[in-house]
C-alpha cells in the first residue's frame, strides 16, 4: 500500500519505508494511505480471542504489505505489543480501555514500540550514520519513544519538551536513559517544540545531514499501529454488542485519527467523542467550521495541551474537508481543570477507580456528549495515574502506588540540554556543539 502527502496532489506515492524514514512529507504535508479497504465483518469477528499482536497484524497488513509479509509483521507486532490491554467495566454500559500497561505506562507505547521495530527492519538501511529520531513531546510521547528506541542499533533519539510543563514522572522517562537518547528542554510550549521539529524537517540540508525522522504522530509509522486498540476494544465486548461510542482524550489528534482509520478499515465504531482541555481548536472547528489555532495554555492534562494539532490536517483529508460528514462522525467536548478534579474524585468514590487527568477528561467527555446509538461507551484510558501524582494525590488525599520500574527511575538525575525555541539552537544540539 503506497502513501501520499496530504498537500501534494498528484505527487508520486512512496513506500512505507520512505514514509516512515521521512516522517514529514515534502512541502510539509503528512503521509496518508492511498486507500483503505474495509475488512469483512465475518473476518473481523474471527479475530475474537486472538492476541493484541495478532489482531494488530491482521488489521494493518494490507496497509504495509509492500514492506512486510504477514509472518514477519505478526512477529514484529507480537514482540512490540507484549502487554495486556484490558477493557474494564465502570457502571452500566460504560467501559475504560486501559492502554497504559506497557513499559512507560501510556498508550503511546503501542505506536512507539511498533515503529521502533519497523524502522529497524525497513528504514535504517545500510548508511553508517544513525537515523536521528527527532520528537516533540507534551509528556507521554517522549518517554514512549525514548524507551522504544533505547539502544536500537542504527538510531539515536532527540526528545524536545517544554521545560517545566511536563510532570516529573514523565520527564524522568526520557531524561535518564542516556546511551543513544538525548533530551532537550525548550524554553516555551509544546507548540514551540513542534514548530522546531517541523522547521528541522523543512530544512533539507539539516534533514540529510542528520538523517532525520520523526516518531510523533505526524509519522505514519506511529499512527498506523494505534488503529489496533480500537479493534481490541470492540473484540472484548460481548458478541453481538452494537458498535460503541468511543471517547478519545485529544491533544495532537493522532489518537483520534487512528480511530477514524480503524473505522474505515472495518472496526465497528458507532461514533467518536473528541474530549479536549481548554486548548480546544478542534471542538471549536466542529462548532463553527473555522479552524483557529491558539497558543497552548497549561492544564492538569498536560499531554493534551496542544494549541495547533498537527493531525487536524489528516482528519481534513480523511473527510475530504466535509464538515457535515465530520460532525456526523465526531462530537467535540471541552473540559476544565475543575471538572477533571471532580471527576477523579467521583470515579474513585463511585467505582474505586483511580484515573489520571487525561482519562478523566475522556470520562467527562462521555458524560457531556452522551451515548450515540444503542452501543456502549468506551473511554480510552491513556496513562497510569502514578504518572501524575502532583494532580491525583492532592485530589484524592491519598498516595498512588508507583510501579517498581518507575520508582527506580525517579531516583535518577535528570539530564537535559536547555535551549531557546530557535532552530539554530536545535541545530547546535544535533551537531553536538550545544
Amino acid at each position: 500500500m503506497p502513501f501520499i502527502s496530504t498537500r501534494s496532489a498528484g505527487a508520486a506515492p512512496v513506500s512505507l519505508a520512505d514514509a516512515v524514514r521521512r516522517g514529514l512529507a515534502p512541502g510539509g504535508g503528512l503521509y496518508v494511505p492511498t486507500a483503505i479497504s474495509a475488512m469483512p465483518p465475518a473476518e473481523f469477528a474471527a479475530l475474537r480471542g486472538r492476541s493484541p499482536g495478532e489482531v494488530a497484524a491482521a488489521l494493518i497488513a494490507p496497509l504495509v504489505e509492500e514492506s512486510f509479509d504477514r509472518d514477519t509483521l505478526g512477529r514484529l507486532m507480537g514482540d512490540a505489543l507484549d502487554f495486556p490491554v484490558p477493557l474494564v467495566p465502570l457502571g452500566p454500559g460504560h467501559y475504560v480501555l486501559e492502554l497504559f500497561h506497557g513499559p512507560t505506562l501510556a498508550f503511546k507505547d503501542v505506536g512507539a514500540r511498533t515503529m521502533a521495530r519497523w524502522i529497524a527492519a525497513v528504514a535504517a538501511g545500510k548508511d553508517a550514520r544513525p537515523l536521528t529520531v527527532l520528537v516533540a513531546t507534551s509528556g507521554d510521547t517522549g518517554g514512549a519513544v525514548a524507551q522504544a528506541f533505547h539502544r536500537v542499533p542504527g538510531t539515536r533519539v532527540v526528545v524536545l519538551y517544554p521545560r517545566g510543563r511536563v510532570s516529573r514522572v514523565q520527564e524522568v522517562q526520557f531524561t535518564t536513559l542516556g546511551d543513544n537518547v538525548s533530551a532537550v528542554a525548550v524554553e516555551g510550549t509544546f507548540d514551540d517544540c513542534q514548530r522546531l521539529v517541523k522547521a528541522a524537517f523543512a530544512d533539507h540540508t539539516l534533514g540529510e545531514t542528520h538523517r532525520l525522522t520523526s516518531a510523533n504522530s505526524i509519522n505514519i509509522g506511529r499512527l498506523l499501529p494505534q488503529m489496533a486498540y480500537y479493534a481490541w476494544a470492540s473484540l472484548q465486548l460481548p458478541a453481538g454488542t452494537p458498535p460503541p461510542t468511543v471517547v478519545v482524550p485529544s491533544g495532537n489528534l493522532g489518537n483520534l485519527t487512528a480511530g477514524v482509520l480503524a473505522a474505515r478499515r472495518g472496526v465497528p465504531i458507532g461514533h467518536f467523542v473528541s474530549a479536549t482541555t481548554i486548548n480546544d481548536p478542534f471542538p471549536r472547528y466542529l462548532t463553527s467550521g473555522t479552524f483557529t489555532p491558539q497558543d497552548a495554555v497549561p492544564t492538569l492534562a498536560s499531554a493534551m495541551d496542544v494549541g495547533h494539532p498537527s493531525n487536524f490536517e489528516r482528519l481534513m483529508w480523511l473527510f475530504d474537508g466535509d464538515l457535515a460528514r465530520m460532525r456526523a462522525t465526531i462530537t467535540g467536548v471541552v473540559v476544565t481543570d475543575d471538572e477533571v478534579r471532580s471527576t477523579i474524585r467521583a470515579l474513585h468514590a463511585n467505582y474505586g477507580y483511580i484515573a489520571d487527568p487525561h482519562t478523566a477528561v475522556g470520562w467527562i467527555g462521555a458524560e457531556k456528549a452522551g451515548r450515540h446509538g444503542d452501543g456502549p461507551v468506551v473511554v480510552l484510558a491513556t496513562a497510569h495515574p502514578a504518572k501524575f501524582p502532583e494532580v491525583v494525590e492532592p485530589t484524592l488525599g491519598a498516595a498512588v502506588a508507583l510501579p517498581p520500574a518507575l520508582a527506580d527511575r525517579l531516583a535518577l538525575d535528570v539530564v537535559a540540554t536547555r535551549i531557546p525555541p530557535r532552530l539554530d539552537a536545535l541545530t547546535a544540539v544535533l551537531a553536538g556543539t550545544a
